[in-house]
């Protein structure tokens, strides 16, 4: 059974009471359709809900109250608990049931006349009467339990439709025509675990909401005297979530911590909030998809890497296998961690990134080869004269041209402003209303193909440049496709731009708070809009205490936490309780996967972060097949775009695959000629763990060129890190190296084209990077 359709979707609740139940009583927007949900309170330990299958009027709906109330006059009648906007889920911990209702909402946004909306407040009711309450429901544990379930706020950056699927893009709701119980399984709804018992009972989702963590941002804008709506959503996977020094690369399912998809959205205003074409376009960041992790320590303020080996590469390739499932080819991956160090640290994961790129590349066809593109943004950003944002607007737009956006045109199948009758969805198609979300009004003229993935360390605060970087881009080539602007481009000074980067900094900030305990450092941005250099320092630095003291402090209950809310653990009488054991991370890289590895997760209770539930008796509440096409090829394939496709659900032990998408069958020609490199040099990236240059289109372009400052810098990196071979396991910490020496004084560098030792000018740029496209291998800079 689907949730409601035709502009039925219960949005305003209120919840009654008597002595051994709870009446919900939900209603349509347009007060047409009244619904009742009964919950037993008499059960102790078991969830009792039981939907009256009748569809009230107002009128009914006050007679059945007033006959409920005459029948339990004599244990007190019923009584108004209180009014309620959706019910979050129920959870159990060593006693009864807890229900989490949200009893204020606040608007926060319209996608294509569907409200959005996050949550004012929130209350959690236990179930039972009083009278039947298990002993243990007031024990000590029980309510640390409870606090811990609390202590996830969600009044901050969680929001939620009734009517609009926002926990996918707007690509993937034209594509994929599935509703009602498959949206929650998708990685972006974070209160899947908290509404399964009640969805699997009563195989709906009339009375729950899909609660979206991240960030959420509308505005209006203007641009040539012209009006447009700029919505940017952040949507964070509920897989392998968490804080950033316990949740760091890739678990063995392919899933990478801080996961979060970005898109980006705009469409022209008009009067009924209804547009005639609307575009968006997604990109992508993450954890670095290797197996490696950081112990938490309050003495070192940057704990020291810890690299795990990963025999063939498998979660890697598990990783890129989702991304090209979620957005087919090509896949471009923009990494932005540093290349030089006095002692190896990011640099050791930048090589072993690339080796692990190489390696999935060489079995993989042209079309389908993994686009690596290097740039040492903290070198760059200290380099005098450098225009980074300049540089990155060069890479998104380059990979905008392979990518490409979703644009489409909006078709009504009523003239605008008709009043909508009660009949079903397929009668009228009329968004206004707030019917479901009804993808045949949408034609697509251009869709979006493959993804840009960026990561740095920690994928947040020069992830979150790079990211505004390729929005902005990108908003001047959606601005153009809706015909409000003439050129497909906005300037870096235009003042659009500065609305842009103020929604890529909130954003930002947003994002590091919720994985790394402050908010984002924005130098470049401060420098972009010229603020004082002194204010700027003094800001980065309380923000890098703020952000150790919670990593080093607050973040293992936090994480204790999020695992409670996303059923990571689920408590039991006579087991350990959760502060009492290991982090998780812990206990997912100590295990060895075992004989013994099942006998432990049935004791502990714990799963790998991969949103499994651990539970002997927990069972799917609908088919959960991806598909039929099983295969054991390891090729990453495209999204069938127009098909019914379905994400990867927690049960799938690896990513199946999908038929090949017509709309991705771009070719590119493959460019004659290669880059001839400097045998000494190729010996020394050897030995750094790079893969052979010559067999692997490694494009590297600090490399083609022919400055002499370079030289130094090069013999340092080959004395420090000759004896470093990519298998060690563990690197000691080390401060930061300033790499602002002699080697950067003096130089010329306000953008490619004055820097003889870069990129010549942008044509040269272009030309090289066209020859890395063709050859599918590997650009660094």
């Amino acid at each position: 059974m689907e949730s409601i359709r035709g502009g039925k979707f219960l949005q305003k609740f209120r919840l009654y009471e008597t002595r051994s139940k709870f009446y919900l009583i939900g209603r349509n927007k347009s007060r047409t359709i009244w619904k009742v949900l009964k919950i037993d309170r008499l059960e102790s330990t078991d969830l009792g809900i039981q939907e009256d299958p009748t569809c009230y009027t107002e009128n009914e709906c006050q007679e059945l109250l007033w006959r409920i109330h005459e029948g339990n006059r004599l244990t007190g009648g019923l009584k108004f608990v209180t009014k309620c906007y959706g019910i979050v889920g129920f959870m159990k911990f060593l006693g009864p049931y807890y229900m989490v209702i949200i009893t204020r909402r606040r608007k926060v946004g319209t996608i294509c006349g569907h409200d959005i909306y996050s949550i004012g407040k929130s209350e959690m009711i236990a179930i039972p009467c009083p009278i039947v309450w298990p002993n243990v429901a007031n024990s000590r544990d029980e309510n640390r339990y409870k606090r811990l379930l609390c202590s996830v706020d969600l009044t901050k950056d969680f929001f939620f439709s009734y009517s609009y699927n926002i926990m996918r893009s707007l690509q993937k709701n034209i594509a994929d025509k599935n509703t009602g119980q498959v949206v929650y399984e998708t990685m972006f709804v974070w209160n899947e675990f908290l509404t399964r018992a009640m969805r699997s009972h009563l195989k709906n989702t009339n009375w729950t909401v899909a609660l979206i963590h991240g960030f959420f941002k509308q505005s209006k804008l203007s641009v040539c005297g012209k009006d447009f709506w700029l919505t940017l959503i952040a949507r964070r996977s509920r897989h392998f979530a968490g804080t950033r020094f316990l949740k760091r690369g890739v678990n063995e399912k392919g899933r990478v911590a801080n996961d979060v998809e970005t898109e980006q959205i705009v469409f022209e205003d008009t009067p009924d909030d209804i547009p005639c074409e609307i575009t968006s376009v997604v990109q992508h960041r993450g954890s670095i998809p290797l197996v490696w992790f950081q112990e938490t320590s309050r003495l070192n303020i940057r704990p020291e890497i810890t690299l795990k080996p990963d025999v063939d590469y498998k979660a890697t390739r598990l990783h890129f296998e989702n991304l090209a499932l979620r957005y087919g080819n090509p896949i471009v991956i923009l990494n932005l961690i540093k290349t030089r160090e006095k002692k190896p640290r990011e640099s050791l994961l930048r090589a072993e990134f690339a080796k692990a790129i190489h390696y999935i590349n060489k079995g993989l066809p042209d079309d389908k080869r993994l686009k690596f593109l290097h740039m040492d943004l903290s070198k760059l950003a200290r380099r005098k004269g450098t225009n980074v944002l300049g540089l990155l607007n060069k890479v998104a737009s380059d990979v905008l041209e392979l990518t490409d956006l979703l644009h489409c045109e909006i078709t009504t199948s009523k003239p605008r402003g008709a009043s909508s009758g009660q009949g079903d969805v397929t009668e009228s198609c009329e968004i206004k209303s707030n019917d479901d979300f009804c993808a045949d009004m949408m034609v697509p003229l251009l869709l979006q193909k493959g993804v840009l993935r960026t990561n740095c360390i920690d994928c947040l605060d020069r992830t979150n440049v790079a990211q505004f970087a390729y929005g902005l881009t990108a908003l001047g080539r959606q601005l153009h496709v809706l015909r409000l602007t003439q050129e497909p481009k906005i300037e870096l000074h235009a003042p659009l731009a500065d609305d842009l980067m103020d929604f890529y900094e909130r954003m930002g900030d947003t994002l590091a708070i919720q994985y790394g305990g402050s908010a984002a450092h924005n130098k470049i941005f401060c420098e972009q809009r010229g603020q004082w250099k002194a204010a700027t320092q003094s800001q980065e630095f309380l923000r890098t205490l703020q952000r150790y003291y919670n990593n080093a402090y607050t973040d293992p209950e936090k994480q204790d936490a999020i695992n409670v809310f996303l059923g990571h653990f689920q408590p039991q009488q006579g087991r350990p309780a959760l502060w009492k054991l290991d982090s998780d991370q812990h206990y997912n890289i100590g295990r060895q996967g075992t004989v013994n590895e099942e006998s432990g997760r049935s004791f502990i209770k714990r799963s790998l972060s991969d949103g499994n539930i651990l539970c002997e008796n927990s069972v799917p509440i609908s088919d959960r097949n991806v598909g039929e096409n099983n295969t054991a090829n390891s090729e990453l394939l495209p999204m069938q775009q127009l098909d019914d496709i379905r994400e990867p659900t927690d049960s799938a032990p690896e990513i199946y695959m999908c038929e090949t998408n017509p709309c991705s069958s771009t070719k590119y020609s493959t460019m004659p000629g290669r880059h001839s490199i400097s045998e000494e040099r190729q010996s020394y990236l050897k030995r750094l763990g790079y893969p052979e240059l010559h067999s692997s289109n490694f494009l590297d372009l600090d490399l083609l060129s022919s400055s002499g400052n370079s030289c130094d810098e090069e013999a340092f990196e080959r004395s420090s890190l000759i004896h470093s071979p990519m298998d060690v396991i563990s690197v000691e910490s080390a401060t930061t190296y300033s790499e602002q020496g002699h080697n950067d004084e003096g130089r010329d560098d306000t953008d490619l084209s004055r820097s003889s030792s870069q990129l010549s000018d942008s044509r040269d740029y272009s030309d090289r990077f066209a020859q890395w496209v063709a050859n599918g291998g590997m650009l660094c800079y």
